[in-house]
């Protein structure tokens, strides 16, 4: 009787072991924090090199803190400042130092306005006297120290502000700010959205001057969106968004005088009829601005000098593109103002040193592969560093280069995805990597050869705890499609079997210059794709024309026709894999979202022969819809290119729908407007057309918040095993 009660403890212990080592994946798990990764948030060198601060936050008593460590020994040298400390800020989401570090700005009450720009209650606190000053009691927008850390300006309902902290005055230096008329200093939307930044003031080094971009959106076209709330009756959001052929906003750059309190409107010496300012920045001597302006069709990018004492122009550099050109932040001025410039002017994108008079010195990177980030140069070394994609399209590694381009040096030794934050003299750099296999990993290098110093932080509890999930390895390979070797990964079920017919799930972005094919630790989506495999679905992904990474010409093989390459390079390694022995041939799907949702209704549509259904999660239905900046780029404006817009919009041809489809959109789409959702619905019932569809009231883009993902994620998991598990 003994024996068997041992035997019965034996086999249940090893039953435990095994049906803990297979553990499947949840929605709620996806959703709940389960498969959190640790991160270094905000993290920053501090002036001496030797140090670094990182902002944390201790959930038991919600405080924030800014933490200082030695790069050397990675022991906490001190903490900042605690939000435990001030009975007016319960807690802090981000830090900024002034140039000194003799003061922290710090953010709370954060409210967001669109995907970029926010509203929030900002604390400027001192280092020395402990003190702690309220910027205003209103919330502000982009609030930015003064290089000499004695004032802080910032935008507040379309003006300009800067704040003395020494005596606690405000001057407004622009009055003529309007909502929906008159932005200044801070962009408008479709600059925040395309051109990718908020804050359009600058400080000079002087601490004297400010230069900002003003835009007039008077004539930029208006539309609204119903916010349904909880009330009785609806509200309307209504804001200017410029789309493709409309009106954009009108801008013009002006340098703010303190001393003179003055403005003055910069006017380049050549003339522009329909242009953007998509960067401004001061050089190293005080008086002396840089602004680039380019053209609408964004093929000319100019880089102008302007001597703000005399307001004379000069141009340093003009670049041309037979496509378009993509505008960066990697312009750096070093001390004798030369500057870095990046281009893909030689077909990839490489970096360029060029005199203060825009002569060209030397390009600094060469070969059939792009530089993915600039990240400086150490003036005593006379060395660059940077990050490629030189080992591979889907790697990023960190470079050191000299910058006549000698003596190149690969820093980082892991293969998948490195990324680097530098100590303040180059001494040392925290390296982050990941892979598709590997949780992200933090580790101290030298910036001389990359050798590791010490760990700092990794991901190992997490990695230790997916052990016990049925966890299925991403296989990336190369698919040949139209001439043509694209990248692409795979997930399948973990039990796979190559003598079974499994059903085949295709997700795409296929953006211009976008990657979706990365080997990068996992997104919430690789764990629903980890969820689906488990549920007996193989997953692909093919990155195609159009995709980055590979150059400008397969960059912008898609221009002036969005989504007909990337469609028909879709529907053909759709059919290529449904060939293969394992794929039931009858049941292959897609999905998508945003561009990716345009994409899988159009795969859906015209390659209705491969695809049984879709999903298309807030899609462009229509580049007509879509904002100026970013359609024309591709496209050109419909005016010139009535064709490109038309013939592959899925507006035009709804009778072509056979398979099941899935229509999702949040009715707070600020970007792509549930217009597009709408104009696809009515344009299918008019076809008679039967679908599916759903839409999440007052959800943007992201279609989040509360439950909100959960149920999307449940929506489309119920559709996938609806539409191709019948016979699972």
């Amino acid at each position: 009787m003994r024996h068997i009660k041992f035997f019965t403890a034996v086999l249940l212990l090893v039953t435990t072991l095994l049906t803990a080592q297979n553990k499947e994946i949840t929605l709620e798990n996806i959703w709940n924090g389960t498969f959190r990764t640790q991160h270094m948030d905000a993290l920053h060198s501090m002036k001496n090199g030797k140090q670094y601060s990182v902002l944390n936050f201790d959930r038991p008593s919600r405080a924030s803190t800014v933490d200082v460590y030695d790069y050397k020994t990675l022991e906490k040298v001190k903490t900042v400042v605690t939000s435990a400390d001030f009975e007016e800020i319960p807690y802090f989401i981000n830090y900024t130092f002034s140039e000194d570090e003799s003061k922290v700005l710090l953010e709370t009450e954060v409210e967001k306005v669109f995907r970029r720009s926010k509203l929030g209650i900002y604390f400027v606190y001192n280092t020395e006297s402990k003190a702690l000053i309220k910027i205003s009691e209103e919330k502000i927008q982009e609030p930015t120290f003064s290089p000499d850390g004695t004032k802080v300006a910032y935008g507040f309902q379309n003006n300009l502000y800067v704040k003395d902290l020494k005596d606690g005055s405000v001057k407004q230096i622009t009055t003529d700010g309007l909502k929906n008329k008159i932005i200044n200093g801070i962009t408008d939307w479709v600059y925040e959205e395309e051109f990718s930044f908020v804050r359009a003031f600058d400080w000079n080094k002087a601490s004297d001057k400010i230069a900002f971009i003003r835009f007039d959106e008077t004539n930029v076209p208006e539309f609204s969106m119903d916010v349904y709330g909880n009330e009785l009756y609806q509200t309307q959001h209504v804001f200017k968004y410029p789309k493709a052929g409309e009106a954009n906003s009108m801008v013009s750059l002006h340098v703010y005088d303190l001393n003179k309190s003055i403005s003055q409107e910069v006017r380049p010496s050549k003339t522009y009829s329909d242009f953007y300012i998509p960067r401004i920045k001061w050089t190293n001597t005080p008086n002396v601005l840089s602004a680039q302006y380019m053209n609408r069709h964004q093929n000319e990018l100019d880089l102008w000098m302007v001597d703000t004492n005399t307001m004379s122009t000069t141009l340093a550099l003009a670049e041309t593109d037979n496509a378009y050109i993509d505008v960066t932040f990697d312009l750096t001025f070093l001390k004798d103002n030369s500057f870095i410039w990046t281009s893909e002017k030689d077909g990839f994108n490489h970096i360029y040193h060029y005199a203060n008079d825009g002569k060209l010195i030397n390009q600094v990177t060469k070969g059939d592969w792009e530089v993915t980030n600039y990240y400086g140069f150490d003036e005593k070394k006379g060395r660059i560093y940077y990050q490629s994609v030189e080992n591979g399209s889907i790697n990023r590694d960190v470079y050191a280069i000299n910058i006549d381009g000698d003596n190149k040096t690969r820093l980082t030794k892991n293969h998948g995805t490195n990324s680097a934050s530098f100590s303040a003299n180059f001494t040392y750099f925290i390296n982050s990597f990941s892979s598709a296999t590997t949780p992200p990993k933090y580790t101290l290098n030298k910036a001389s050869n990359g050798n590791l110093v010490k760990s700092i932080k990794d991901n190992e509890v997490l990695a230790n705890d997916l052990t016990s999930y049925k966890i299925s390895k991403k296989e990336f390979s190369t698919i040949k499609v139209k001439g043509n070797d694209l990248n692409m990964w795979m997930i399948k079920p973990a039990d796979f079997d190559p003598n079974k017919k499994y059903p085949l799930l295709l997700y795409q972005y296929s953006g211009p210059g976008s990657q979706s094919v990365a080997n990068s630790w996992h997104s919430i989506n690789d764990y629903w794709y980890q969820m689906l495999a488990q549920k007996g679905y193989i997953i692909a992904c093919v990155d195609g024309r159009g995709t980055g990474f590979k150059g400008a010409e397969f960059k912008k093989a898609t221009y002036m026709n969005l989504v007909k390459l990337e469609t028909e390079d879709q529907i053909a390694a759709a059919k290529q894999l449904a060939e293969r022995q394992y794929i039931d041939a009858t049941r292959v799907g897609i999905w998508g979202w945003s561009f990716g949702g345009h994409m899988s209704t159009n795969c859906l549509l015209k390659g209705r022969e491969v695809f049984k259904m879709a999903i298309a999660v807030a899609p462009v239905t229509t580049w007509r819809f879509y904002d100026t900046i970013y359609t024309e780029r591709y496209m050109r404006t419909p005016q010139e290119n009535p064709s490109g817009y038309d013939d592959n919009s899925p507006l035009n041809y709804p009778e072509l729908l056979q398979g099941d489809y899935l229509l999702v959109h949040g009715s707070g789409d600020d970007n792509v407007h549930v217009q597009h959702t709408m104009r696809m619905v009515e344009a299918l019932i008019q076809a008679n057309k039967q679908f599916d569809w759903a839409v999440y009231p007052d959800k943007n883009h992201s279609i989040y918040g509360g439950n909100t993902r959960l149920h999307l994620y449940q929506k489309m998991t119920n559709f996938i095993e609806k539409t191709l598990g019948d016979k699972l």
